[in-house]
């Protein structure tokens, strides 16, 4: 739920409840922790808030094969701790706690912490990326990693020369089952309704493409496996018949969400809730607060282009106390 504050609660915030920092960083993604880097080797003695998820999505990730640098490929958690020891290396505060509220009205930021204490701060960049729609399906969490994945581009190349199903109907879903026709034999892509809500364009794409099976009017019941995925159990929501269909994975593409609720009210955002930057900069509408990571990118959501923008977001904010006179 978003927490703008009134001007009582600010005012009612006493001695000692602060703590001053000159660059906040939310989150601790690929994005987060760049900015930690770049930001600790500009002395800007970042301090990092972790975040629900520390690591973010690749903490649920298996093998990373495309990330550069990492010629053999390498476990997303496992990647994740590299990041967080090159950021603590460098001198980044890396902390435990979460995000609840904030106050963007002055030249000084105030972000409360665990819904207590406030850190106050010249500069902020939110990394606190997106998190994945799923179907709610206890067998899709528990194959999540072992054939069930929420991106296609990043995981499809395992199950190369494979059979596999796709969920959803609109652009994302599309382009994935375009991205996956190219390495699988069989892509098997359920709709729940009669019809895409995908683009014209795309849907004539998928409909054309012949290796590409379309299931209209299709509910997902279950996922079965039981150490990795094996099957998918379907539904026709029409006549209600059942039917097993072999696959070696699983791919939910229904959207993302991203993590952009306490921003409500004071950050410019899509219709989707991603937040706005100036294009071909990490700044947001407020002056000294900048984003970087999934949170601002629908279109690409990819680790490298995270840690991309989280260098932007550092680099940005670096600028930004230099030109105020803050650093």
């Amino acid at each position: 739920m978003t927490k703008k504050l009134s001007s009582s609660q600010i005012s009612s915030m006493g001695e000692g409840t602060t703590e001053k920092v000159h660059c906040l960083i939310i989150g601790s993604g690929p994005a987060g922790y760049t900015a930690a880097i770049y930001a600790s080797r500009a002395n800007l003695k970042p301090v990092l808030y972790q975040g629900v998820q520390p690591g973010g999505q690749l903490t649920i990730t298996t093998e990373v094969e495309n990330y550069p640098g990492y010629p053999d490929g390498i476990q997303g958690p496992e990647m994740m701790v590299h990041f967080e020891k090159q950021a603590a290396r460098m001198g980044a505060d890396i902390r435990y706690g979460l995000a609840t509220a904030v106050d963007f009205t002055g030249p000084v930021h105030r972000v409360q912490i665990d819904e207590g204490q406030w850190i106050e701060a010249d500069s902020v960049i939110i990394s606190t990326g997106a998190s994945a729609k799923w179907l709610g399906l206890e067998s899709e969490q528990r194959l999540n990693g072992y054939g069930v994945s929420a991106c296609a581009v990043c995981d499809g190349f395992f199950f190369k020369g494979k059979e596999v199903a796709i969920v959803g109907a609109g652009d994302t879903a599309a382009e994935e089952a375009l991205y996956l026709s190219k390495l699988c034999t069989t892509v098997h892509m359920f709709i729940r309704r009669d019809a895409m809500r995908a683009s014209k364009v795309m849907q004539e794409r998928v409909l054309n493409t012949p290796n590409i099976n379309m299931y209209w009017n299709t509910e997902t019941d279950e996922i079965l496996g039981d150490k990795k995925v094996e099957a998918v159990r379907i539904r026709n929501n029409v006549t209600g018949a059942a039917t097993d269909i072999p696959v070696s994975a699983f791919f939910v593409a229904i959207g993302h969400q991203p993590n952009s609720d306490i921003f409500k009210g004071w950050i410019d955002m899509d219709d989707a809730g991603y937040i706005k930057t100036i294009p071909g900069t990490a700044k947001t509408n407020v002056e000294g607060v900048f984003a970087s990571g999934d949170v601002q990118d629908k279109i690409y959501r990819q680790a490298v282009t995270a840690a991309g923008s989280g260098c932007m977001a550092a680099l940005d904010a670096e600028r930004y106390l230099g030109e105020k006179g803050l650093h």
